[in-house]
């Protein structure tokens, strides 16, 4: 049995004061070694200077329940809006009824022009609670430019995605700029008309210095996983695009972790934010976790081909430390029976796409991926998240995980360690 939690909901204005944490650590210690790992500084660094200990009843959680706990009750239906019929339409073609508690919480003081900082848990619906405010902006104002900058290519392309089916009939256009994809296309699309740039930081910089987007128009920035951005060392780059934006404008800032140096960019792009947060902790309720011990002289991939043959394993993300690594367990599970694909960064865009595809499809049953390409992978249903590879902090254990048990619905997480 799992967990049920509607989390708890806060909305504050005035300046932004998240919880004081060490800048060297992101998790509690135990026995003077931390759990987490601290951010790689400097804008170009991407690789990881080190691999924390994390101690392995950090992977269990029975997820026993012992009480049932209140659920959420939305303050607003979507109907309630104050935005476009249009697009209310096209809300409620897309299935969406009732908000979820960021999409409460944040929507109305979005449309009202409001700074806002969302702490929110992954599969929380986060990218509706800003794309649907903004689209609303677009339509009363059509010169209105935003600027949405990502981690990841799969997250921009799968934002580019809900845009254009909340979009669906209206004159709103979009740019997706990202790397690994030709920059040539980008620079055509930049020059034609577009509402919307949805990009990495690297390439919105490389846009930018290359003369072909003008940042000097757009009036409103959305930061997404500001935190997995500061992680990947983007941190230079966010400041050289937002220093070429307006300083009166409007800034969205969304964030699963909170930690002294979000805390400051925070300070430096945002002005008097409003702060919501609906986090429910720093793992899902409804994702059970557990560890499966090799035991010495036992084959690691005889044991994950186990797993795999067991009932209820249907659509599983598994998680390899390397780019290689993660290359060769899906060619082995392949050679051993199963519908597998890769995704990583030594593959190109349309591979990345089309595994990536076929995953959400349901035509294969195993993704094996790497931390970083699995970033921006927004997949319903994913029964199970295993680590193959031990996470090289806390909180990319915590992002793996996330990819389960989303949206009140149930998962398992299953980390390998040495018996």
């Amino acid at each position: 049995m799992f967990n049920k939690s509607s989390g708890s909901h806060s909305a504050s204005r005035g300046s932004f004061r998240g919880p004081a944490r060490s800048s060297s650590s992101r998790g509690p210690s135990r026995g003077g070694r931390s759990f987490g790992g601290g951010s790689r500084g400097g804008g170009g660094g991407r690789g990881r200077s080190f691999k924390r200990s994390i101690d392995p009843s950090k992977f269990i959680n029975k997820a026993v329940i012992t009480e049932e706990v209140v659920h959420f009750v939305p303050e607003h239906n979507f109907i309630d809006f104050d935005i476009d019929p249009r697009l209310k339409d096209n809300i409620v073609k897309k299935g969406y009824k009732t908000p979820t508690p960021i999409q409460d919480r944040a929507i109305p003081y979005v449309l009202k022009g409001v700074d806002v900082v969302g702490i929110a848990n992954t599969g929380t619906g986060k990218t509706a609670a800003f794309l649907i405010p903004l689209i609303n902006k677009v339509l009363k104002d059509p010169k209105e430019r935003i600027l949405v900058a990502v981690p990841t290519r799969e997250l921009a392309q799968q934002i580019e995605m809900e845009l254009l089916g909340f979009a669906k009939y209206l004159p709103i256009f979009s740019v997706c700029a990202v790397g690994g994809a030709p920059i040539a296309k980008q620079m055509a699309g930049l020059r034609r008309q577009h509402s919307f740039v949805i990009g990495t930081p690297g390439r919105i910089k490389d846009l930018i210095e290359k003369r072909c987007l003008d940042l000097s128009m757009f009036k409103t920035a959305v930061l997404d996983e500001a935190d997995r951005m500061l992680d990947m060392g983007f941190v230079n780059d966010m400041r050289f695009f937002m220093a070429k934006m307006p300083k009166d404008r409007h800034t969205l800032f969304f964030s699963a972790t909170m930690s002294r140096e979000v805390e400051t960019l925070i300070k430096e792009f945002l002005k008097e934010p409003v702060s919501i947060s609906v986090k429910t902790g720093d793992t899902a309720k409804g994702v059970e976790q557990d560890v499966i011990k090799v035991e010495k002289g036992k084959n690691k991939v005889d044991v994950l081909q186990q797993l795999l043959s067991s009932e209820g394993f249907s659509k599983v993300l598994i998680f390899g430390e390397t780019k290689h690594g993660v290359e060769r367990l899906s060619k082995d599970l392949i050679a051993r029976g199963f519908k597998a694909e890769s995704i990583h960064g030594n593959k190109n865009q349309s591979k990345r796409q089309r595994a990536l595809g076929l995953f959400k499809d349901n035509h294969i049953q195993v993704l094996v991926a790497t931390d970083v390409a699995a970033r921006g992978i927004d997949v319903n249903d994913i029964s199970h998240v295993i680590n193959y590879d031990i996470p090289a902090t806390y909180d990319d254990y915590i992002h793996r995980i996330g990819r389960t048990g989303r949206a009140g619905k149930k998962g398992k997480a299953l980390t390998f360690i040495n018996g």
